[in-house]
């Protein structure tokens, strides 16, 4: 068992080490599904994109997604051919931007799917998972064009630097407001002209699963638990423990603690909130100063909405941000854990 067990680990060590050469091909073989999925799609009428709850955008933005698979499939078609152009870089992180913005949604899915709720649609579920895949793909390949050296590979491998930490502070920080105001909520309390009964409502009305409502009863809030979950993988991506398995792990103490085991997490989180965040930050910022109407939704006034949305965008926004800059620097510091 043990032989059949190092094979097996050779041969992912092998894999794993060869990534550069079959990369490409896998990203072009997606490029042609994505593009034929957008087509079957724009041509049945069925739509990809949900503009918030249960309302369908256009369908005709299916003809999006082949124009991404399109420019995704002759840019893999290019480098195969041509090698790694700079021109062909570039196209290869447009595409990686486009499909990470096609993504967006795939956090929510999760996160509904993890609380026994439903999606909006299971057509636009499956295009997150394939847009999120694809943006990972993309940036492979687009990296596999130029590897680090050597000498970069071992700078990258030292601990956060203390402008990172920094951040990761800020980003913990940023939820406090959040999570007391959600807390209050399922407390019994009142904030923002709204009772902790009258939460309860809303969010059964809104179709809120058992597993929701019943971590409600017992005084939790399942984004809370989210929150603390962020947080928690926020410090992963910039402390030791993110790279080896500390003691309190037991039986994995001490083993290396797989790249993607933080990365897809962190990358999926990073594309989903920061833009979320500064956006709803913006848009606080603007029916502040009048300039739009911050519409009432579930609350008593525009204003008490308002307040709501500053906390839950601020904290979006500043954790968004901060798990980007996190990822990037264990990206770079673990680069020395691939194979050369």
């Amino acid at each position: 068992m043990d032989g059949a067990t190092e094979t097996t680990r050779a041969r992912w060590r092998t894999w794993g080490q060869q990534w550069p050469c079959w990369v490409g091909r896998a990203t072009l073989a997606w490029a042609v599904v994505y593009a034929g999925f957008g087509l079957a799609c724009a041509l049945s009428g069925t739509p990809l994109f949900y503009l918030g709850g249960d309302h369908p955008g256009p369908s005709a933005l299916g003809w999006g997604v082949v124009a991404v698979g399109s420019l995704a499939a002759v840019a893999c078609g290019a480098v195969a051919r041509l090698g790694p152009r700079p021109t062909l870089r570039v196209l290869l992180w447009v595409g990686c931007v486009l499909a990470g913005i096609a993504a967006f949604g795939l956090l929510m899915d999760v996160v509904t799917l993890a609380f026994g709720q439903g999606v909006d649609s299971g057509v636009a579920a499956a295009h997150h998972v394939l847009a999120a895949a694809g943006a990972l793909l993309l940036a492979a390949t687009a990296r596999s064009v130029r590897r680090p050296s050597a000498a970069t590979l071992v700078a990258a491998s030292s601990a956060a630097s203390r402008p990172v930490l920094l951040t990761a502070c800020a980003g913990t920080v940023a939820f406090l407001p959040y999570a007391a105001m959600k807390l209050i909520w399922t407390s019994g309390g009142t904030f923002a002209g709204i009772t902790g009964e009258e939460m309860l409502a809303i969010s059964k009305r809104n179709g809120a699963s058992g597993i929701w409502l019943t971590l409600e009863s017992w005084g939790l809030d399942a984004t809370v638990l989210l929150a603390a979950l962020g947080v928690f993988l926020l410090w992963g991506l910039v402390r030791p423990w993110g790279r080896t398995f500390p003691r309190w792990t037991l039986w994995l103490r001490g083993r290396r603690v797989p790249r993607w085991l933080l990365l897809a997490p962190a990358l999926i989180g990073a594309a989903t909130l920061a833009p979320y965040g500064v956006f709803g930050v913006g848009y606080a910022a603007l029916a502040t100063a009048g300039v739009v109407t911050m519409r009432r939704g579930d609350f008593h006034s525009s204003s008490d909405a308002l307040l709501v949305g500053w906390i839950g965008m601020a904290a979006f926004a500043v954790y968004g941000v901060a798990l980007i800059v996190a990822t990037r620097s264990y990206w770079l510091r673990t680069r020395s854990m691939l194979p050369a």
